[in-house]
Formats: structure tokens, C-alpha cells, sequence
């Protein structure tokens, strides 16, 4: 048998979902059947799948020790917590992250990522522990490419996340990238409209020019912010968010990204020596309702510094340096 006490970061989800990942090892089937029988009740009295959770309910399940393993979490105390945070309050915390870390555990199962740091960060300020923690943990609100650098927002509590989520969903939190790409597009400032198709199988996109049932609308602004030799320095907002958006866009207008190895020019990147896309996040804007909890970020703009001058010397093959900074 099992027993959870219902906290703050538990509370206003289904009984199903609190279970699925409170109890990651239990299949389904299992939850469904348990539930059928009655081998699960809220505050002691039958519950339904459906049922919301509120903070102090006791939720018991009756079932084999076998259900309740969970998967094997990082040991805390040896994951590193180097991260740049550009600010934080007790809701929110806002990373730069740097080019070549990925955010999440990927198919190397690589520990060091974003994500693991971020806990461990937490972790030793003393504002997450694991063994109190139900079914929360600190988590990263937005992806980026592994060769990708710049703002990662990440959610302290589970109220933050469910809005910081729908926001991004929403498209009310407004996202900049600069980047450096190959030649100059064709305007000073445009809002590029296309279509983009995703081949999961191989990681891949292709940007088409009309719309089909396979494909989804992207839309794309830039201005050009410098012209750098052979090289023009944008500032993208993203109108759309879809996998590898930016670097296939600018692609397709025949602007390839500086150091993409996927969408660039190979030739040139090894003559450029630039091994990582020169793309980053470096610009947020908040915009939330009125009510929301997170309402107090209204407006706000945070920004990375510098990224103009680390452009433009991975350009000139110098070592980069930035900071940062929040208004």
C-alpha cells in the first residue's frame, strides 16, 4: 500500500495523472482496474479517475510494492549545478544556456543536461527536495537545440509551469533570436510565410511553399540588425514555433545559418571554422492576464548582452564571452 498526502505542486490534477507520475511503474491497465475495484481511494472514500485533487487530501492505493518503482533519478549531490541564471524569483528562473549542453536526458542518456542542473541548483539552495516531492520536479518550460544558446525558462512550482506552458502554447510570450547567416535576405525587414514538413524518422525538416495535410504554416520575422562582411546579423521573432523553424527558414530564402551542419553550408562553415550554429535566444517579453499569478512579469524584458559582439567574433574565430542582464 502507498499513501500520498496531497501538497501545493499535486494539487488540481486528475487523480489518473497525479498517479501516472507519482507512480511511473504502474501501467494504465493496472490504474484503471485499481480504480475499478476500489483499491484506490481519496480521503478514504471511493474516487473516480476524474476526481481533482485538492492540497491535504490523502490519496491510498492498495496494491503489490511492485507498482509503486519508480525509475532511477539522478543522484543530485553529483549532477553539476553550473547554470547562468539571468533572473530569478520564487516562481521562475531564467537560464542562459550554453551552446553544446543539451536541455534534456537524450538518446546517450546523458546526464549532464539542463534539466539535471537545474534541480541540482535547487536542490542545494535548499528550494527542491525530491523525497517530499510527489509527483513535481523543477522543469524547463521551453527547448532548445543542443548547438543553440540563449534563454531557457524554467518553472519552480507547478502552478508556474501550467502557466508558463499555456502562454508559450498561446504565443503571449514573445521570443527573439539573432543569428548570423550566409549572404543578406532580400528585405531590410520581412515576415516570411511557408509551410514546414517534419521527417521525425531522421530529425529532419523541409520547408515547402504551399500547404498540404502533411505540412504546418510558419511564419518567420526578421530584421537585418549588421552587415558583416560575406555574413548579416538578424533578429528573428518567432510567429510560429516548430522544430528547427529559424535554421530551415533562412535556409530556404537561401541565407543558410552560420555553423549549421544541418540546414548550412558545409563547405563554408569549415572555412569559416565555426562548428555551432550561431544562433541564439537572447531576448523574452512576459504577457500575461491580468489575474494570473504571474501577472507581476508583465512587460518585463530580459535580455542576454553581448550577443552581437560573440557573433561576431566566432566570425573572426575569437573565444566569446557574454553576460546579462534583466529591465
Amino acid at each position: 500500500m502507498k499513501r500520498f498526502v496531497i501538497n501545493s505542486n499535486d494539487a488540481g490534477q486528475r487523480v489518473d495523472k497525479f498517479i501516472t507520475k507519482a507512480c511511473p511503474a504502474m501501467p494504465k491497465s493496472a490504474l484503471y482496474k485499481a480504480i475499478r475495484k476500489k483499491d484506490i481511494k481519496l480521503n478514504r472514500k471511493r474516487c473516480e479517475i476524474s476526481d481533482r485533487l485538492s492540497e491535504g487530501d490523502v490519496l491510498e492505493i492498495y496494491l503489490p510494492d511492485d507498482m509503486f518503482e519508480s525509475g532511477q533519478a539522478p543522484d543530485l549531490d553529483r549532477i553539476s549545478d553550473d547554470i547562468h541564471v539571468i533572473y530569478e524569483d520564487k516562481n521562475i528562473i531564467l537560464i542562459n544556456k550554453p551552446q553544446g549542453l543539451v536541455v534534456h536526458e537524450d538518446n546517450e542518456n546523458t546526464a549532464d543536461n539542463l534539466a539535471n542542473r537545474l534541480k541540482a541548483y535547487l536542490y542545494r539552495k535548499g528550494e527542491y527536495d525530491p523525497q517530499i516531492e510527489n509527483s513535481f520536479a523543477p522543469a524547463l518550460c521551453n527547448r532548445l537545440d543542443r548547438n543553440t544558446g540563449g534563454i531557457v525558462i524554467a518553472a519552480k512550482n507547478a502552478v508556474s509551469l501550467r502557466l508558463i506552458s499555456q502562454a508559450i502554447k498561446d504565443r503571449t510570450i514573445d521570443k527573439y533570436y539573432l543569428c548570423a547567416v550566409y549572404g543578406c535576405p532580400p528585405e531590410t525587414e520581412d515576415t516570411l510565410v511557408n509551410w514546414l514538413y517534419k521527417d521525425s524518422s531522421n530529425n529532419r525538416v523541409f520547408v515547402q511553399d504551399k500547404s498540404t495535410p502533411a505540412n504546418k504554416e510558419i511564419r518567420t520575422h526578421y530584421k537585418v540588425v549588421k552587415r558583416a562582411g560575406d555574413h548579416t546579423i538578424l533578429e528573428i521573432k518567432l510567429l510560429t514555433g516548430r522544430t528547427h523553424q529559424i535554421r530551415a527558414h533562412m535556409a530556404h530564402i537561401g541565407c543558410p545559418m552560420v555553423g549549421d551542419g544541418k540546414y548550412g553550408n558545409e563547405r563554408k562553415n569549415r572555412a569559416a571554422g565555426v562548428s555551432k550554429q550561431l544562433l541564439f535566444s537572447y531576448k523574452l517579453v512576459f504577457s500575461f492576464a491580468d489575474d494570473s499569478e504571474l501577472a507581476y512579469l508583465n512587460g518585463k524584458e530580459f535580455t542576454v548582452p553581448g550577443i552581437i559582439e560573440n557573433i561576431e567574433n566566432a566570425l573572426n574565430r575569437k573565444s566569446p564571452s557574454s553576460g546579462a542582464k534583466h529591465s
